[in-house]
C-alpha cells in the first residue's frame, strides 16, 4: 500500500513534467526557448522540441508573410502640390533572435510600430524627391521599388525582411479638391471650346463648298435649260412659220380668233376702238366681212405675183438671156394681174355670202 501511495504521485509528476517539457513547432511558426528572459535556442524546423519545465518558456512568432497598412500621410513633392498617400507593406520575420532582441516582449505590435516609422520616413523621402506627375504616372512602380529597397536596410535591424511596398491610392487633400476640380473643369471647358471652334470652322468650310457646288450646278442646269428652251422655241417657230406660210389667210383668221379670245373675256366686255379699225373684220357686217375677204384675196394675189417674179428671175439666170426672161414673165404678169381684177369685180353680195357661209 505504502509503495503504491508513493509511486502514484511520482508517476503523475513525471508525466506532467514530461508533457510540459515537450512542445510542437508548427510549420507556420518559429519558436524561441527562453530561460529567465534569455534566448537559449531557436526552433525553426517544424516538429517536436523539448525544454526544461518550469525554467524555460517558449515564445512563438509567425513565419508567414505578414501585411501592414500604413496610415495615410501627406507629402509635398517637388512641385509643391500636396498629396495624401495611402500605402501598405508585406514583410516577414527572418531572424527571430534579432527580432526578440529588437522589440523585446512587445512582439509583433512593437515591431509594426517601428516598421511604420521606417516606411513613412522612406515614403516621404522618395516621393518628396520627384514631382506629382511622376507619382501619378507609370514611373510609380519604380518609386515603390525605391521605397522598398531603402526600407530593407533599416528593417534588417529588426530582423524583418521587407518583401514589397505598394501605394494603394494617391489623393489630393480635402481642402485642395475644390480648387483642383475647378481648374480641371476650366481646362476641359477650354478644350471643348477649341474643339467646338474647329468644328464650326470645318462646318463653315464644308457649307461654303456645298453652296458653291449648288450655285455651279444650278447655273449649269439653267444654261442647259435655256439652250434647250431656245432650240425648242426655234423649232416651234419654224413649225408655226411653215404651217402658217402654207395658208396665210387661215393664219390671219387664226390670229384674229386668238385676239378675240384674249380681248373679249367675261360676260360683258367694253372696248373703245376707231370706227374704221380692222380688229372686227371677221365679226363686223357683211360688207365689212367682204372687205376683209377682198383684202385677204388681194394680199394673196400680190404674194403669188411676187413668187412668180422670183421664179422667173431664177429661170432667166439659168438660161443666160434677159430677153427670154422678160418675154416669159409678161404673160404671167398679165395672167396674174387678171386675177385681182376678177377678185376686185366680185360684188359685195358675193363677198357677204362667202363670209356668211
Amino acid at each position: 500500500m505504502r509503495k503504491s501511495t508513493i509511486l502514484l504521485p511520482v508517476i503523475f509528476v513525471l508525466v506532467v513534467g514530461l508533457l510540459s517539457s515537450v512542445f510542437i513547432v508548427d510549420e507556420r511558426e518559429k519558436a524561441l526557448v527562453l530561460q529567465f528572459g534569455r534566448v537559449v535556442s531557436v526552433k525553426e524546423e517544424p516538429g517536436l522540441a523539448f525544454k526544461i519545465p518550469l525554467i524555460q518558456e517558449v515564445v512563438r512568432y509567425d513565419d508567414r508573410i505578414l501585411s501592414r497598412d500604413i496610415d495615410p500621410l501627406e507629402i509635398t513633392p517637388l512641385d509643391d502640390r500636396r498629396l495624401v498617400v495611402d500605402a501598405f507593406a508585406r514583410y516577414r520575420i527572418s531572424d527571430v533572435n534579432r527580432f526578440r532582441q529588437a522589440v523585446g516582449a512587445g512582439g509583433i505590435t512593437a515591431a509594426e510600430s517601428r516598421l511604420d516609422s521606417i516606411l513613412r520616413a522612406e515614403t516621404r523621402e522618395v516621393l518628396g524627391s520627384v514631382s506629382s506627375s511622376d507619382i501619378l504616372s507609370s514611373d510609380r512602380a519604380a518609386l515603390m521599388l525605391r521605397i522598398r529597397n531603402n526600407a530593407i536596410t533599416a528593417a534588417r535591424a529588426l530582423g524583418v525582411d521587407i518583401i514589397d511596398v505598394r501605394l494603394k491610392s494617391t489623393d489630393l487633400p480635402s481642402q485642395n479638391l475644390a480648387a483642383t476640380f475647378d481648374r480641371m473643369r476650366a481646362e476641359r471647358e477650354r478644350e471643348a471650346t477649341d474643339e467646338r471652334a474647329r468644328g464650326n470652322e470645318a462646318a463653315q468650310r464644308i457649307r461654303a463648298q456645298a453652296d458653291r457646288t449648288v450655285v455651279e450646278l444650278v447655273s449649269e442646269a439653267q444654261r442647259e435649260a435655256e439652250i434647250v428652251r431656245g432650240e425648242a422655241d426655234a423649232l416651234r417657230n419654224g413649225i408655226f412659220a411653215d404651217a402658217f406660210g402654207r395658208d396665210p389667210e387661215f393664219f390671219e383668221f387664226y390670229r384674229s380668233l386668238t385676239a378675240y379670245s384674249r380681248a373679249l373675256k367675261g360676260e360683258n366686255s367694253s372696248m373703245v376702238l376707231s370706227p374704221d379699225s380692222e380688229f372686227f373684220n371677221y365679226l363686223g357686217s357683211a360688207e365689212g366681212a367682204g372687205r376683209g375677204a377682198l383684202s385677204s384675196q388681194e394680199s394673196r394675189v400680190s404674194r403669188r405675183e411676187s413668187d412668180a417674179e422670183a421664179a422667173a428671175s431664177e429661170t432667166a439666170t439659168d438660161d443666160g438671156t434677159a430677153e427670154d426672161t422678160a418675154a416669159e414673165s409678161e404673160p404671167q404678169t398679165e395672167e396674174e394681174s387678171g386675177r385681182p381684177a376678177d377678185a376686185a369685180g366680185v360684188s359685195p353680195q358675193n363677198e357677204t355670202s362667202t363670209v356668211s357661209e
